[in-house]
């Protein structure tokens, strides 16, 4: 993995900066300097804030993320060549799941096949006994049916013990996926505790004291019609609207006059024109 800048968080990491936060936010009040939440900005709106904003706040233990990564991919690595030098490779694994899928498919069978057998057997020979004389193999067939009879309960007997073990087996197996949290080496540990403490020490909780202190977001989360959602990101400033009457260029307006109609030159009788 190259990191030629501050590495993106990766979708497994996600939860755990989610986690960090929300515990941020259930004890802001025992710090002093955040203890302004639910004044003007509540722990939900912060919350929007910094999710929103998660590309800075992770960019600021960039080192340390970097480091955690790393580590924890040197021990993946080692883990899963282990498995392949160990004999648990593709082949091996093909031939396990091929065993696995015989099995289950002889588990299946085998009931069916017995039942079916011990149904024919059974019903042929208590039909040939019902003649007058019955003839000789009908008992044997009887016989054969009761045997198949007793193989299909031993085999459904077999298919639940396998059943149960099956399911307390992956019960055991999924309990180590769980605390495999405490279960890490001691250098990816440290590494992921170093990338925790700075990422909140420098990158949240940094990030809340700002956000509590700047005005323009305190004035936007009380406006009614703006929702937790649509709070504005930090350092936000509306556009200075003036109006046209304002500023040095504003022009002269033109003037409107209406025409001069004047009547014409008439006198009386006296006046005749020329």
């Amino acid at each position: 993995m190259h990191m030629k800048s501050a590495p993106h968080l990766l979708t497994e990491d996600r939860p755990e900066y989610e986690r960090i936060l929300d515990d941020a936010l259930r004890h802001a009040h025992e710090r002093p300097d955040l203890a302004a939440v639910g004044e003007r900005l509540n722990a939900v709106q912060l919350r929007t804030m910094a999710l929103d904003a998660t590309a800075l706040i992770t960019a600021t233990a960039a080192t340390e993320y970097e480091h955690y990564v790393k580590a924890r991919q040197e021990l993946r690595g080692p883990a899963e060549e282990a498995g392949e030098d160990s004999g648990v490779g593709p082949g091996t694994g093909r031939q396990n799941r091929s065993g696995a899928g015989i099995g289950a498919v002889i588990t299946v069978l085998a009931p069916v096949l017995a039942g079916t057998a011990a149904f024919i057997f059974l019903l042929a020979g208590y039909l040939l006994k019902l003649l007058s004389p019955p003839p000789s193999f009908a008992s044997t067939m009887v016989t054969a049916g009761w045997f198949f009879a007793a193989v299909m309960a031993a085999a459904i007997l077999a298919a639940a013990v396998g059943l149960l073990i099956t399911a307390l087996r992956n019960g055991s197996a999924s309990q180590p996926s769980e605390d495999a949290e405490d279960e890490l080496p001691e250098d990816v540990a440290r590494a992921r505790e170093a990338w925790r403490h700075a990422l909140l020490e420098r990158g949240i909780l940094p990030f809340l004291r700002d956000a509590l202190a700047d005005p323009e977001a305190g004035r936007a989360s009380r406006t009614p019609h703006r929702s937790a959602n649509r709070i504005p990101k930090i350092g936000y400033s509306s556009p200075d609207f003036t109006s046209p009457d304002e500023g040095p260029a504003a022009g002269p307006r033109p003037t409107f006059t209406s025409p001069d109609f004047t009547s014409p030159d008439f006198g009386g009788p006296e006046h005749e024109p020329d």
